[in-house]
């Protein structure tokens, strides 16, 4: 069991630019990563490929955290990656950025309708929110904090969850001032953003079988850290993507995509 799981880290440290000789060098090699992997985090909580850790770039300040521990000239590619075609980005990993491909939001979308339904019918703070941006369109996060007449803190307290689960997406614009170009969140619903519904059934299953193939090995135990929807797991979902086809079992407590030990570096 040792040699395989040797062999599959090999491929995971291939597949998901963990050694400096795979570094990614430019944006449009982070965006054909994005496209390879389906998904990918910006910095590296988990068993998913990361997009900063596949810089191999020296930290803005070692041993610094939060934007401290970004890379240091390739720190501005999280915004950037997000603004190219192909590329979502979305706070649907726990709170936190995770880029996906055209492929991994149309398995996203069902979901992400299902919870724009269930948090605008579950609570009113939240429904006043949704139902303002139903009326006005996408907004400045200011002016609707001005509008529905809001505290700071307030509205950041309603737009966190509501991100989380992906019934609301924030978009960051540029916006001409007497001060120079700014940056605002632009706030939107689901359906806003993406009008159109991808067709795909609600899969969570088939979602995290995806990210296992984006992540090529992961523990069993790091299924639960890869969505914001954990209510939405199955307490078997590990035997499930087995059952499924979806993963192999190469050693005990461990999940490989299927076909990654014959998958070799290139």
């Amino acid at each position: 069991m040792t040699g395989a799981l040797d062999e599959l880290r090999a491929r995971r440290d291939y597949a998901c630019r963990l050694t400096p000789d795979r570094a990614l060098e430019t944006l449009a090699d982070a965006r054909e990563f994005v496209t390879d992997r389906r998904l990918l985090t910006r910095t590296t909580d988990c068993a998913l490929p990361s997009l900063y850790e596949a810089c191999h770039e020296e930290s803005y300040r070692p041993g610094g955290r939060g934007f401290a521990s970004w890379p240091a000239t390739k720190w501005s590619w999280g915004h950037e990656l997000a603004e190219l075609d192909g590329v979502h980005s979305l706070d649907i990993h726990r709170g936190k950025t995770l880029y996906l491909s055209d492929e991994a939001l149309a398995l996203v979308d069902p979901v992400c309708r299902a919870e724009l339904a269930r948090m605008e019918r579950d609570d009113p703070r939240w429904r006043r929110l949704l139902r303002h941006l139903a009326e006005t369109g996408p907004s400045l996060a200011d002016d609707v904090e001005r509008e529905l007449r809001l505290k700071h803190q307030e509205m950041r307290s309603l737009r966190a969850p509501l991100e989380r689960c992906g019934a609301l997406v924030a978009r960051s614009v540029e916006i001409s001032s007497a001060h120079g170009h700014l940056h605002r969140a632009e706030l939107a619903r689901w359906d806003q953003a993406y009008p159109q519904p991808s067709g795909a059934p609600a899969d969570i299953v088939a979602l995290l079988g995806l990210a296992l193939r984006a992540a090529v090995l992961a523990p069993v135990s790091d299924l639960v850290r890869w969505f914001s929807w954990r209510w939405l797991l199955p307490a078997d979902a590990a035997d499930q993507l087995v059952g499924r086809g979806l993963a192999t079992r190469p050693a005990d407590g461990w999940l490989a995509a299927p076909g990654a030990e014959l998958t070799g570096p290139a």
